[in-house]
């Protein structure tokens, strides 16, 4: 077509079907789509662009400058100016936020048009929502990060138990020495309650970290339970907060870790303390129930029967139902950055449920927080492990023992605790030494007494190695952490296992145990 020359109808109809197209393509166009001018007006956007944005509609879009989009002022204008200079940005990362605040990650490419004296009269951009992509990168780094803390945390706690070991030992076997009226009594059940509080505190770091040993389920007093973290409870929450605890008399026993009850309480009453930053009211109680089909369709898990209710409430400002439909979520939290971990909950969901029982959540804005624990009510007395009394019987012997141990202190505890009760101890620092001692001794080697985490030649290689000179030997496995001897074990009967820290009472025990039974093959 030649200037001057007539537009033909067929020429009308293909500019009228490419313009068509191109507003199609346009308003379908996932990405969001605008055109603006360099003062950041817009002057033409897409339905996904208000979308994206949180608009209504793309007439309400268009009325908000770009400039209402960047957190950061002066962004728009520092954006523009390297248009300027660059005429096109290709792949940029920008941080906006949306109608209601909230962020908006996106990549955008921007092309910018001039005019004849080359000045830039209008912006055309593209935005591409990245939000939900950068979210599973944040939860990437931080699980990245806690698996890291964890490590150190499982580290700290292993070398801590190898400690506690060698104070514990040691302060029981003196006071095994003291006569009941010694003055000096007081001072060592001092330390030996002290160093109980911090092999606590190792569990818990063992725990985070996943290398806790599995405890023993055991048939608790739940009454009792709560009656004992009454004080530390107090304690926890401070005096602005008024606490009270209510327990059904008779109230049914159950099947769990009196720990891990422990932790989930204290994770649910702390949880309550920081909706009640002003001071409120705390309410723990617990009552039998008995729950019909209908009551327990929401649990997969849960069959009909009899229950122990547990019930915290708080008055608290309470959680909306898109916060409370996330509490179990791992990851998620309300609290404010660096804070909280978001693992509270779930872990405490997941000891409950492998329990046998469920944790429930109710809640609603300005009315407090409800969470209830149910736990399968099981016949039979509490245990009396429990109550956490060492019966101080003694586990006398007379067999010959090899004590594998790379910590000095830890094996002289391990050897003058042994014996004390009547063993023949022979001792290494070494899987090498170990292996010498083994081939050299001309007697017979009843039990092989080692550390996982050996030099050169770890615990479990030192025992089939051993296994093969002395076929009858027993082993029995001692570490800081539990999760060495569960990585490697696929036997069907799991190997004896001592877990650090452990004291003198503890350790003759379990010489006794596996001396006692039939033959253990490592």
């Amino acid at each position: 077509m030649t200037g001057g020359e007539p537009v033909s109808e067929s020429e009308k109809l293909a500019l009228r079907e490419s313009e068509r197209r191109y507003r199609r393509f346009f308003e379908e166009d996932i990405s969001g789509d605008f055109l603006a001018t360099p003062g950041g007006s817009i002057l033409e956007c897409n339905p996904a662009y208000a979308r994206m944005l949180g608009f209504d509609s793309v007439a309400e879009a268009r009325s908000c400058p770009l400039q209402a989009l960047h957190p950061e002022p002066g962004e728009q204008e520092r954006l523009v100016e390297l248009l300027r200079r660059e005429r096109k940005l290709l792949g940029i990362g920008a941080e906006l936020r949306r109608r209601d605040g909230t962020p908006l990650h996106v990549i955008m490419n921007v092309v910018g048009i001039f005019d004849a004296r080359d000045e830039l009269v209008e912006i055309q951009g593209y935005l591409v929502d990245v939000t939900q992509h950068k979210q599973v990168e944040e939860q990437l780094r931080h699980s990245q990060k806690m698996e890291a803390v964890g490590r150190l945390a499982g580290g700290i706690a292993h070398d801590f138990n190898n400690f506690l070991t060698v104070i514990q030992g040691n302060v029981e076997m003196a006071l095994a020495d003291l006569p009941a009226s010694a003055p000096l009594r007081e001072d060592l059940e001092e330390i030996k309650s002290a160093s109980g509080r911090a092999a606590a505190l190792v569990r818990q770091l063992l725990t985070f970290s996943r290398r806790n040993a599995a405890q023993p389920k055991v048939v608790l007093d739940l009454r009792g339970e709560i009656a004992n973290l009454d004080k530390m409870l107090r304690r926890l929450i401070g005096e602005h907060i008024e606490l009270v605890t209510r327990c059904e008399p008779g109230l049914g026993h159950v099947r769990a870790d009196a720990g891990q009850i422990e932790q989930v309480i204290v994770n649910l009453v702390v949880n309550a303390r920081d909706a009640m930053p002003d001071g409120g009211r705390l309410v723990i109680e617990a009552c039998n129930r008995t729950l019909a089909e209908a009551e327990v369709r929401y649990a997969n898990h849960l069959r009909p029967g009899r229950y122990v209710e547990i019930r915290i409430t708080d008055s608290g400002c309470g959680m909306d139902e898109e916060t409370l439909s996330r509490i179990f979520e791992p990851f998620f939290t309300t609290k404010e950055k660096g804070k909280g971990t978001g693992l509270g909950l779930p872990t405490a969901y997941g000891i409950i449920k492998q329990s046998g029982g469920y944790l429930w959540a109710e809640s609603a804005p300005g009315r407090g927080s409800t969470f209830r624990i149910y736990l399968p009510i099981v016949e039979g007395s509490a245990s009396s492990a429990q109550v956490g009394a060492a019966s101080g019987a003694a586990h006398p012997g007379s067999e010959t023992i090899l004590v594998v141990e790379d910590e000095d202190a830890v094996r002289s505890l391990a050897r003058r605790a042994l014996e004390r009760s009547g063993y023949h101890v022979l001792d290494a620092s070494d899987g090498g030494e170990a292996m010498r001692i083994s081939e050299d001794h001309e007697g017979t080697i009843h039990l092989l007494l080692t550390d996982l985490t050996l030099c050169k030649l770890n615990g479990r290689e030192l025992a089939q190695r051993a296994a093969a000179l002395r076929p009858g030997m027993k082993v029995l496995y001692t570490s800081g952490y539990a999760d060495e001897m569960a990585a490697s074990d696929n036997a069907a009967r799991p190997p004896a296992f001592l877990q650090k820290p452990f004291t003198p009472e503890q350790l003759t025990t379990r010489v006794r145990e596996v001396l006692s039974r039939s033959l253990l093959t490592p």
